[in-house]
């Protein structure tokens, strides 16, 4: 398996059991529903420790184009294999969320609350406000980076063996994601991935589902940009203390 295949891979199982979780605690009818956010978080954290198994081997399991962008900023990672990888987390991302409502249509359909819908697909702020919304995303990704830089030395060797973001192992990084999720998430949502949000929300906007809420576009740009900003800050507070 090349490591553009596993990063598709593990991205998709990422989202699928993600937004799965989601969708099972905010869509009617389901024997999740409205069990909540310690059911979310742990959801997410496993979900990442089950991508990373899978794919940890083979790319490093980056998943999170923020993952990538912040080793290649640490030196970590190879420029020129970023935008490779960035696009095979998209097309995980993508696949994952259209599976997430391919399985759940009849659970969209008892479902009445638009913005619960779109909650299944992507983050949204608890109370608007673009500086510390973006803040928020930019802390939580910091927090993630900076951790995995620290307790790993992840790199491309020589002999094209990969050393990513699976040799920490995937039970610390679930762990990682848990705490970010159970400490800061509950002010966006904690996206800390610009593909985990974008790609599930060009599919929410895709889809046809009932009521739907606004496609929060106008909000999109955060979860982007935040979590560059919170890796590209975490590579460099590592270089300076490493």
């Amino acid at each position: 398996m090349t490591p553009f295949i596993s990063e598709i891979i593990g991205t998709f199982l990422l989202i699928v059991l993600g937004c799965g979780v989601n969708a099972n605690v905010c869509l009617q009818q389901t024997y999740g529903n409205n069990s909540g956010w310690i059911v979310i978080t742990t959801g997410w954290a496993l979900a990442v420790y089950t991508g990373v198994v899978v794919a940890g081997p083979y790319s490093g399991a980056h998943l999170n184009p923020a993952v990538s962008i912040g080793l290649a900023v640490a030196g970590e990672f190879d420029w020129a294999s970023v935008p490779g990888f960035v696009v095979a987390q998209f097309i995980g991302a993508i696949g994952g969320a259209f599976t997430v409502w391919l399985i759940n249509k009849k659970h969209f359909e008892a479902t009445e609350d638009g913005a619960l819908k779109r909650a299944v697909f992507c983050t949204s702020p608890a109370i608007p406000n673009t500086l510390l919304n973006l803040g928020s995303e930019i802390v939580g990704t910091f927090v993630l980076i900076f951790a995995v830089l620290f307790f790993t030395d992840a790199t491309l060797s020589s002999d094209n063996t990969i050393i990513g973001l699976g040799s920490l192992g995937a039970l610390p990084v679930a762990f990682i994601v848990w705490s970010i999720g159970l400490s800061l998430g509950g002010l966006t949502g904690y996206a800390i991935n610009p593909a985990r949000d974008m790609g599930p929300r060009i599919v929410h906007a895709l889809v046809p589902i009932k009521n739907k809420a606004d496609k929060g576009w106008s909000y999109s740009w955060i979860p982007i940009v935040g979590p560059i900003l919170g890796a590209t800050i975490a590579a460099v507070v590592a270089i300076v203390l490493q």
